[in-house]
């Protein structure tokens, strides 16, 4: 119940092997096993959706005039629903959602999120880097305390009987101070969905109508951005992953021909079109139900939307924020289903829908064509599987440095052996490597691999994720929290040698581009190399090196 499936190779051989073998391996066992997780990892993510929903009725419950508790009717109720999304605005700032558990490496403490944001010294990303005052490395008392106003603001607001303008606004600017000092705040806060939404509430009075724009946006441009190569190796490694898909026979059904090629299927390519057809076709249901007053065609799309998301939560628990697509499914009953007679036209606050081209709109947009400019957060390209990403390879012990550092987590091993034996821990890890790679990016490390180092049995792989997450204390897939500018600070805090700690970035494929970006970088002496590579080619390849 508590040991995680053992890879079908021996870790700690597995660990001193060439990057071919390595590769190889562990790709091969995630096409059957996924990550492997043990049951106890499963059980902990029904905890922490209870902990969501168990707060949102709690904070529910300081508003009387919701009505009768003894059926579901008081969820419509518009407080109800202003009240789920600062509370999901709460959860995921304290780092209680998606950047927590297995999927940010967080195994003890299994969060971050406040017990970095509220630490002095703890570093930090700062929007204007090297700024005086506000672009410095580390979190000193003005970045607590704007972190904490935001903390504080939003249990004021979620505890008012019905909150507005006054208790909405504090949140709103004390959000945009903390992501100035540290972005990582904002994204952590999912800023794109929750405090854009915040905004409506306090400057729109028919705040439903803007609601709804967002909730549209986030739908739409998640399937536009799976308009790509990409999303069909996502299936594969999701389907992998998932323990609802139990049979080997149907895993591997993902892939041309396990174990000799693991490219995606046919039938991997036709789920990645279903599911860009469902989640694309949601919100086209939606509003041709709302714009047409179809009963029929409401229920139709109100079907389509619980069918989404209950197969990509279904596909946890290495990469899905179960509480998020909760809060979606309840926002859809909430916007569509309660109140099919309000349609986003019907937004009355020009400067609202002004805000709401922005961030709704314009930033999805340019984050698809300049995808290095734009968070794939803010650009809401969720789980397209064209994302930025890096891969940190520490020579040897080189790793030790990072204990200069002020965190709460780790080293990821340190973690695990507070459970299991080094050689369970090893195999768990070695699967965190056929994640990246079996993704079509994941790729080009093996072009890419044999530039940055040299004897490569040397270094010890680390996901640039888990590095963002044991010393910034969040991620969720942002590789701009772990690129050029954590490096500097790293580097500037830990003082690596000359090939101790060597970085792989790669940015995601342009809309319209039919190349990748990447860079190598030593941390001592900087750039090594940059160039592009052709994703047509990398197409062709197994995740793995094969000449």
């Amino acid at each position: 119940m508590f040991l995680p499936k053992a890879p079908p190779y021996d870790a700690l051989a597995w660990a001193k092997m060439s990057f071919a073998d390595r590769a190889r391996l562990s790709c091969q066992a995630w096409a059957v096993q996924g990550y492997g997780s043990p049951l106890g990892a499963y059980i902990v993510y029904v905890l922490k959706i209870a902990l969501y929903i168990a707060g949102w009725v709690y904070f529910c419950s300081f508003s009387p005039g919701l009505g009768t508790w003894d059926t579901i009717s008081w969820w419509f109720v518009p407080v109800a629903f202003q009240k789920a999304i600062v509370w999901s605005l709460l959860f995921e700032v304290l780092g209680l959602g998606c950047g927590s558990g297995p999927l940010t490496g967080r195994y003890f403490p299994p969060v971050g999120g406040f017990l970095y944001f509220l630490r002095p010294k703890t570093t930090k990303m700062p929007l204007f880097e090297g700024a005086p005052i506000i672009g410095g490395r580390t979190r000193g008392i003005l970045e607590i305390v704007a972190y904490a106003s935001v903390l504080v603001y939003s249990t004021l607001c979620l505890i008012h009987p019905a909150p507005g303008f006054e208790q909405f606004l504090p949140i709103i600017i004390g959000l945009v101070i903390a992501g100035i000092l540290d972005k990582t705040v904002f994204l952590a806060a999912r800023a794109e969905h929750y405090w854009v939404t915040i905004v409506v509430f306090a400057f729109a009075q028919n705040w439903i109508a803007g609601a709804m724009i967002v909730q549209l946006s986030i739908w739409l441009f998640a399937g536009f951005s799976k308009l790509n190569s990409h999303f069909p190796s996502v299936v594969c490694v999701m389907a992998s992953n998932s323990p609802f898909t139990p049979f080997a026979w149907f895993r591997k059904a993902m892939y041309k021909n396990y174990p000799e090629d693991l490219r995606p299927s046919s039938t991997a390519v036709a789920k990645a079109n279903m599911g860009i057809v469902l989640e694309m076709g949601t919100p086209i249901v939606l509003f041709t139900a709302i714009m047409t007053g179809s009963q029929t065609v409401l229920y139709l799309g109100l079907g389509m939307m619980v069918f989404l998301h209950s197969y990509i939560t279904s596909n946890f628990p290495m990469g899905v924020p179960i509480e998020w697509n909760f809060l979606v499914v309840y926002s859809g009953f909430f916007l569509f289903g309660a109140n099919p007679t309000i349609t986003p036209f019907q937004l009355d606050s020009a400067p609202v829908a002004a805000f709401l081209f922005v961030f709704s709109l314009a930033l999805p947009i340019i984050g698809n064509i300049r995808p290095d400019w734009v968070s794939f957060l803010l650009a809401m390209r969720y789980y397209a599987g064209n994302w930025a990403v890096s891969v940190w390879m520490f020579k040897e012990d080189s790793y030790k440095k990072l204990e200069k550092l002020t965190k709460t987590s780790g080293w990821l091993y340190d973690q695990l052996d507070m459970f299991y034996e080094r050689k369970v821990s090893v195999g768990l890890v070695s699967k965190v490597m056929a994640f990246r790679l079996m993704h079509l990016h994941g790729k080009a490390f093996q072009k890419i691999v044999p530039k940055a180092v040299k004897n490569f049995e040397k270094y010890e792989w680390v996901e640039g994720e888990l590095v963002a997450g044991m010393v910034v204390g969040w991620n969720f897939g942002e590789g701009h929290l772990h690129s050029e500018q954590l490096l500097r600070s790293v580097q500037a805090q830990c003082g690596f040698k000359d090939e101790e700690l060597r970085c792989i970035f790669i940015e995601g494929q342009p809309l319209g581009k039919s190349t990748i970006n990447y860079r190598i970088h030593d941390a001592e002496k900087g750039l090594i190399e940059d160039g592009k590579i052709e994703v047509a080619d990398l197409k062709e390849l197994q995740p793995w090196p094969t000449k």
